[in-house]
């Protein structure tokens, strides 16, 4: 009997139809190949032995493709002879992953790099294997009329590849093209003088010479620059009002990468189809100092397109910076009009190209956090690959993560599909573009969005909250439960009972004060803290934030009088780290003893960072504690440096400590972080259980993570945190949808 035979995973845009037919003909089976609208591939066969074809489906398909589930269902007989590749169909039968982008493979590199192929140079070449995918999709199924690449109609040579079955990459390959046919590149002054002739040889020439070029990629502009250079570095500074912030960086190649950091036991995951930016240990190089100051850290990524290889190939350092192309918190530019508007006194040339970019992806950031490969940014190569739950819905879902950094999602039965990378939601534009990506995936999946329930985060002042109004069910999740929830749902788990540790900047707590520094249990859909840090006062609210005096101020305000206070910051100099000065410092002692108050590792380690003279002012997300997490890596455990409490961390004792020890100041930074790690996880342990989850933005920091997992190990206790998706707001919404399920 006929068989019906539907797969779904990444099954669309990887060559999938493709190898279908190579290997239904190479079977001599008849029948026919498939994509149907929720990017699944459905196959016919009038054949009814198929075993080994299943086998082999398996065990050969393309490197790219993903095979979650094939269902084989008994089909009527449609008298098909021959094995075809038909149109796609719109229906959708079973929902399956829209894919991400890809970098390019390497032999498409190879083609691109090669005198004698009619590819050689050719910026945009990719196969059924590697290329932009989701970036450039307007809708499902991934067909090319469904893309950007509608505007490049195939050449003859193209057309005559694309309808060759003996071409592995590129029969039915519905992004290629090639230098007749595909996407052109110009560069263009901030005058919006066009140079049409060798654009990517003199935009290499510029960047040599000191200039600042923006480059038009697969999900936005960059801005390149050297890297090697302090009056370019400092000046890209200025220009982009970006003070301190580090700069990514993309090397050629692996043996580049290897003389600007360490990679050792990175190389597959720099080389891998999703070419993340990753975090790795700095050596000594000519890199500037400004390009990551303060930090032990670069954060360096490959190549992804043949256009970043030539660049590179044709500059002097063979690395460049390589930072996103966008006005301060806003989203990046992604066609020719923002760039020149947004970018204009920021850039001294554009490298535009024709291509349309309809879905902006930002590169995807990774870490590695006491051993473990920890994600910062989930974006390019990773997004929009879905989640499986433990267990199915009863209804959609829409969650609208938090604030900062932040990601949104749509659920359905058992998937949740986060969005990329979206930002600051607190900036309009960055709302709409959370807006807009969950309306894309709704339409992708079929999910209808008034029949949704939305989740949002408890905080009441949270921006992200007014994307919910058009719903009419609408449930709160506090930031925290989300957070430690998030860690089961990545790992497709549904406890009972889970003890967890949330350790973040500022998150609103259930009882209505300010939590970051958390030790909760939660059981079914019921959360209950049960210890954490002390809370502290956080003097003028979030200008305690900006400036981590404010918070030091605060924090020895609960065992210093004022007047010890005042004699300290003078005779620290602390005071001149203060816009006004003492004025200022004797204001934040005043709205001390009444501001409100936080248990929030994050704003305490900003205090300690101030306290040591490492960061006194917070210039992006996570400076000071990052800055001090860098600074303590070169630092050991003191025995006498001690926290106290039971239940609740003594954290104006932690700091008296610091404050009256004569010790360097690397060992202090290093025992501040790490005891504060042993103490959570001493209040964790005294809730039995055989695994305890860590989240937050700060459970990627490498010390405290350490300290926690050691007091753990005593216990044989396993400790579980964020890898595939952030650990900080980035994953909340995938959290809020694990809290609706687990409140059935």
């Amino acid at each position: 009997m006929p068989k019906t035979i539907r797969i779904t995973g990444i099954v669309q845009g990887v060559g999938f139809r493709p190898f279908i037919h190579r290997l239904a003909t190479e079977l001599k089976l008849n029948g026919y190949v498939r994509n149907l609208g929720g990017s699944e591939v459905e196959i016919y066969v009038e054949e009814d032995d198929i075993d080994l074809f299943l086998e082999l489906i398996m065990r050969r398909k393309p490197p790219p493709a993903r095979i979650d589930e094939i269902t084989v269902l008994s089909s009527r007989s449609i008298g098909i002879k021959g094995f075809h590749i038909m149109e796609s169909g719109r229906e959708m039968k079973k929902p399956s992953m829209i894919p991400p982008d890809f970098g390019i493979c390497e032999d498409c590199l190879r083609e691109a790099l090669n005198k004698g192929d009619r590819r050689y140079e050719y910026a945009f070449n990719s196969c059924a294997w590697c290329g932009p995918r989701y970036s450039m999709m307007f809708t499902v199924p991934y067909d090319r009329d469904n893309t950007s690449m509608r505007d490049f109609p195939l050449c003859d040579n193209c057309l005559s590849e694309y309808n060759d079955p003996g071409n592995l990459r590129r029969f039915h390959a519905e992004g290629i093209s090639c230098p007749q046919c595909g996407p052109v590149l110009w560069l263009e002054d901030e005058r919006g003088r066009v140079i049409t002739e060798r654009p990517i040889e003199t935009a290499a020439e510029l960047i040599d010479s000191g200039k600042v070029v923006a480059v038009k990629g697969i999900g936005g502009y960059h801005i390149a620059a050297l890297a090697t250079d302090d009056e370019v570095v400092s000046e890209l500074r200025k220009r982009k009002n970006r003070p301190q912030k580090p700069f990514a960086l993309m090397a050629l190649d692996l043996n580049v990468a290897s003389s600007i950091v360490e990679i050792e036991g990175v190389e597959k995951l720099l080389t891998g189809p999703e070419r993340p930016i990753i975090l790795l240990k700095k050596k000594r190089s000519r890199v500037s100092d400004l390009v990551a100051p303060g930090l032990n850290y670069l954060g360096v990524m490959l190549p992804y397109s043949a256009l970043h290889y030539l660049l590179l190939e044709k500059t002097k350092d063979k690395f460049l910076i390589m930072t996103s192309g966008n006005l301060r918190d806003l989203p990046m530019c992604r066609d020719e009009e923002s760039a020149r508007r947004e970018l204009r006194g920021i850039v001294d040339y554009f490298l535009h190209h024709n291509r349309r970019i309809v879905n902006r992806v930002d590169d995807s950031v990774l870490r590695i956090t006491n051993g473990r490969i920890t994600m910062i940014r989930r974006g390019r190569g990773y997004a929009p690959m879905w989640f499986e739950l433990p267990s199915k819905l009863d209804r959609p879902v829409v969650a609208l993560g938090a604030e900062l950094q932040n990601a949104g999602a749509i659920a359905f039965d058992d998937k949740v599909i986060m969005t990329q990378f979206i930002g600051d939601t607190d900036v309009y534009e960055n709302l709409l573009e959370l807006d807009r990506a969950i309306k894309f995936l709704a339409g992708a999946y079929k999910v209808e969005l008034s029949d949704a329930l939305c989740v949002v985060d408890m905080h009441p002042e949270y921006k992200s909250r007014i994307l919910s109004e058009g719903f009419r069910d609408v449930l709160e999740v506090q930031h925290h439960h989300a957070h430690l929830l998030s860690v089961a749902g990545e790992r497709k788990l549904k406890k009972d009972r889970i003890v967890g540790i949330a350790v973040d900047g500022i998150g609103y707590g259930a009882d209505g004060t300010y939590w970051g520094g958390e030790v909760l249990l939660i059981e079914g859909g019921d959360l209950r803290r049960i210890g954490g840090l002390k809370h502290q006062p956080m003097p003028g609210g979030d200008l305690a934030t900006l400036y981590p005096v404010r918070m030091l101020i605060g924090i020895m305000s609960t065992f210093m009088t004022d007047d010890e206070i005042c004699s300290f910051l003078k005779e620290k100099n602390l005071y001149k780290h203060l816009p006004n000065e003492m004025k200022e410092a004797e204001l934040a002692l005043r709205q001390a003893r009444g501001s409100i108050r936080t248990s929030s590792l994050g704003r305490f380690l900003d205090s300690v960072s101030a306290l040591l003279g490492i960061c006194y002012k917070r210039t992006y997300e996570g400076e000071p504690a990052m800055k001090l997490e860098s600074f303590a890596e070169n630092g050991r455990l003191l025995d006498e440096i001690e926290i106290k409490g039971s239940d609740v961390l003594d954290t104006s004792y932690l700091m008296k400590s610091i404050i009256e020890s004569d010790a360097r100041k690397e060992d202090l930074a290093y025992t501040v972080i790490y005891q504060l790690g042993r103490g959570l996880a001493r209040i964790a342990l005294k809730e039995e259980n055989e695994v305890v989850f860590l989240s937050g933005g700060a459970a990627v920091n490498s010390i405290l993570v350490r300290g926690i997992e050691d007091e753990l190990k005593r216990e044989k206790v396993n400790l579980l945190l964020n890898e595939r998706v952030p650990a900080g707001d980035g994953g909340i919404a995938l959290g809020q949808i694990m809290a609706v399920l687990m409140r059935g």
